[in-house]
C-alpha cells in the first residue's frame, strides 16, 4: 500500500477504492490567495512538516490566484518534491453556470496545471452537478487525463448517488472522492438515516442516502466547511445559537485537555465512514490543532452527546 507522508504525526486513511493511504486532514486552499508567496511558502513548508501534504484547490479558488500563488511559492524550492505531495483541484464552475462539458474540463485541467506549475494532478474533481451533463463527455476528457498522465484518480463534490450513477454510465475510471459539506450542525446525511421512517425535519433525504452509498461503494467522503452553521451564518463555536452544543464540546475539551476546535473535528473523524477533512485555515497553529484532533477517539456516547446537542432528535 502507498502511504504519503511520513505518517508519524497525521492520522492516515484509505482513498476510496485505491491501494493509497493519506492524512485524514486536507489542506483547504480556497483563502490561500490572500497570501504573499513568501507567505505561502512557509505556509506549505509548516503544513508538509505536520504531514500534511494533501492539498485541496479549485479553479475558481481567487480566481486562480490560490493556485498560481501556490505553484510559484514551490516552483524554485527545491527542498518541495512533487512527489511528497497530494494535490487535488476542481473544475466546472464557470460565471453564471456550471459546465462539464470535455471541452471545459480538459482547458480547465490545462489552465490549472499551468498556474500549479506542475506535470499533473493526483485528483480531479467535478466541483458541482452540471444540469446539462452528459456522461460520454465527461467519460472522453476523463479518459484523455488519464492516458496523457496529467491526471491520475478523479472525484466529484456535492453530487447524490444517482448522479454518480449516472457519471457511472459511461466513466470507467473509479470515482473515488466525493466533497460534501459536513459538521456537527451541517449533518443531514446523518439525520436522515437516523429518523427514518419519521415526520421530523431530519427524516427529509435530501441527497439519497448519499453517505451509505459512499461507503458500500469505497468513495471517500471530504468534509467542507466543518465549523460552519446551517445557512451559512458562521461558525458555531463560542456562537450563542448552539450554547448547548458549545457547552458539550467545552466539557469534553475539559475532558481530554483539548481546544473547543479539536473536539469539533475529533467528532467528523470519528464517523466509521473515515471522512477526510477540509481545514480552510490559513494560520499554522489552527492547522496543527486541527491535525492534533486526529489522536482523540471520541466514545459512542460522547459522539451521540454532540450530536443531539446540536437539536437533531433522536426517535
Amino acid at each position: 500500500m502507498v502511504v504519503y507522508g511520513k505518517g508519524k504525526k497525521m492520522k492516515k486513511i484509505k482513498l476510496g477504492s485505491t491501494a493509497c493511504e493519506v492524512p485524514s486532514i486536507i489542506v483547504g486552499c480556497m483563502r490561500l490567495s490572500e497570501m504573499s508567496t513568501q507567505e505561502m511558502n512557509h505556509y506549505i513548508h509548516s503544513a508538509m512538516e505536520l504531514d500534511a501534504n494533501f492539498f485541496d484547490h479549485a479553479d475558481i479558488y481567487g480566481d486562480g490566484k490560490s493556485e498560481e500563488l501556490f505553484g510559484e511559492a514551490i516552483k524554485n524550492d527545491t527542498s518541495i518534491r512533487r512527489e511528497d505531495m497530494i494535490i487535488q483541484t476542481k473544475c466546472g464552475i464557470r460565471s453564471g453556470y456550471y459546465d462539464s462539458s470535455a471541452e471545459h474540463i480538459l482547458e480547465s485541467v490545462d489552465m490549472s496545471l499551468k498556474r500549479l506549475n506542475m506535470d499533473y494532478l493526483d485528483i480531479l474533481l467535478l466541483h458541482r452537478p452540471d444540469a446539462l451533463v452528459e456522461p460520454e463527455e465527461v467519460a472522453e476528457a476523463f479518459d484523455k487525463l488519464m492516458a496523457s498522465g496529467k491526471v491520475r484518480y478523479f472525484g466529484v463534490s456535492n453530487h447524490k448517488p444517482m448522479q454518480m450513477e449516472l457519471l457511472k454510465k459511461c466513466v470507467k475510471q473509479n470515482l473515488i472522492v466525493n466533497q460534501l459539506q459536513f459538521s456537527i450542525p451541517v449533518s443531514n446525511i446523518i439525520a436522515n438515516g437516523l429518523e427514518v421512517n419519521m415526520e421530523t425535519p431530519g427524516s427529509v433525504d435530501h441527497d439519497g442516502s448519499v453517505l451509505d452509498y459512499c461507503r458500500l461503494h469505497d468513495i471517500t467522503i471530504q468534509a467542507w466547511s466543518p465549523f460552519q452553521m446551517p445557512g451559512w451564518k458562521g461558525p458555531f463555536l463560542k456562537n450563542d445559537a448552539y450554547a448547548e452544543l458549545n457547552q458539550e464540546i467545552s466539557l469534553l475539551g475539559e475532558k481530554y485537555g483539548v481546544s473547543d476546535t479539536m473536539i469539533a473535528t475529533a467528532w467528523i473523524l470519528r464517523h466509521p465512514a473515515h471522512i477526510q477533512m477540509i481545514a480552510g485555515t490559513t494560520k499554522e497553529s489552527r492547522l496543527k490543532e486541527i491535525i492534533e484532533a486526529g489522536k482523540i477517539e471520541l466514545t459512542r456516547e460522547e459522539w451521540y452527546k454532540l450530536y443531539l446537542a446540536a437539536g437533531h432528535p433522536l426517535p
